[in-house]
């Protein structure tokens, strides 16, 4: 078989549902609190959930998909994925993350 003709195998993304947006960490506040900044241009203050707190370790920068609370959304939110360097700078080339810290 020739494999330098191969195309390379296509990486699939998860993009933001519905109520969600792409956002970046920014810093560490201690417990499960992040200060994120957000592709809206508002800096929230991110909690991550129970079922991602143990499985999923976050660090200053990287790219992570949030959902805003219903109440005091402008200031709080939720965090709902990370992604990996990998996936965050094919994100950057394609045009879909417009922030950088």
């Amino acid at each position: 078989m020739d494999d330098k003709n191969a195309a390379p195998p296509e990486i699939r993304l998860k993009k933001p549902g519905q109520g969600e947006t792409l956002a970046i960490v920014e810093s560490m506040l201690g417990t499960n609190k992040l200060r994120i900044m957000c592709q809206d241009g508002k800096a929230r203050i991110g909690r991550i959930p129970g079922k991602l707190r143990k499985r999923v370790w976050m660090r200053e920068g990287d790219v992570v998909i949030i959902k805003p609370w219903d109440i005091q959304g402008e200031k709080f939110a939720d965090i709902r994925y990370r992604y990996n360097p990998t996936e965050a700078s094919l994100l950057r080339r394609k045009g879909i993350l417009k922030i950088s810290l």
